[in-house]
């Protein structure tokens, strides 16, 4: 087994693709306050609550596997601890249209440190994601947005930005834990690598036999 810091095989040498510090005014966004929210916000409950911000994570990744070309399901009832179902054709020579299972996560005040994010996981949510024995590979998605919600996007007649950035897990090396009866709030620290930043290039790595190995070993 490996330590749960390196984020699951193939290792990545750290991209450094967000320093530790500096949430806040990424990509020279400017911050929107309360104090200037446009009128169409005074009249909407829950802007930039705990359920809008795991609504943008979810997108965050559904819009990224898009731009992957990969199918994506979208798990309505989650009952085991998958957010989505990412597929795909598969190359020539490798298995027939692959698949994928993935947690979603956003949070708008990381622990970020020099190569990694520490992140509290509740046991329940780290058991759905630990050990072998799954069908197909899960992972954890770590969405980082900043703590403006006005930030989250910004569209131009150029491009559309989405802030900040996505990073993947992969726990299936790791042994689930015991449960008793703090455990529904009981939570496990894991540390996200910087290095596993989610790209197109990288969404489609996370199909790599090496993955489907650890499941069924």
């Amino acid at each position: 087994m490996t330590d749960n810091r390196n984020g699951g095989i193939p290792h990545q040498p750290s991209s450094g693709a967000f320093p530790a510090k500096s949430w806040g005014a990424a990509y020279g966004v400017p911050l929107t306050g309360p104090e200037h929210a446009p009128a169409w916000v005074k009249g909407l409950t829950g802007f930039g609550d705990n359920g809008h911000r795991g609504a943008f994570g979810e997108e965050f990744i559904r819009m990224l596997a898009t731009a992957a070309n990969l199918d994506v399901t979208r798990k309505e009832r989650d009952r085991v601890g998958v957010d989505w179902q990412l597929g795909y054709a598969g190359r020539k020579g490798t298995r027939r249209f692959p698949a994928i299972e993935a947690q979603v996560k956003c949070t708008s005040s990381p622990d970020v440190h020099g190569d990694h994010i520490r992140y509290p996981l509740k046991v329940k949510n780290y058991n759905l994601l630990a050990g072998p024995g799954f069908e197909m590979p899960r992972f954890l998605f770590l969405v980082l947005a900043p703590a403006d919600p006005f930030t989250w996007s910004h569209a131009t007649e150029d491009h559309l930005l989405l802030s900040h950035a996505a990073y993947w897990m992969c726990l299936h090396d790791q042994e689930p834990l015991p449960m008793d009866n703090r455990s529904s709030t009981a939570t496990r620290t894991v540390y996200v690598p910087r290095a596993n930043l989610l790209t197109v290039d990288s969404l489609h790595d996370l199909f790599a036999e090496e993955y489907r190995d650890l499941v069924t070993s």
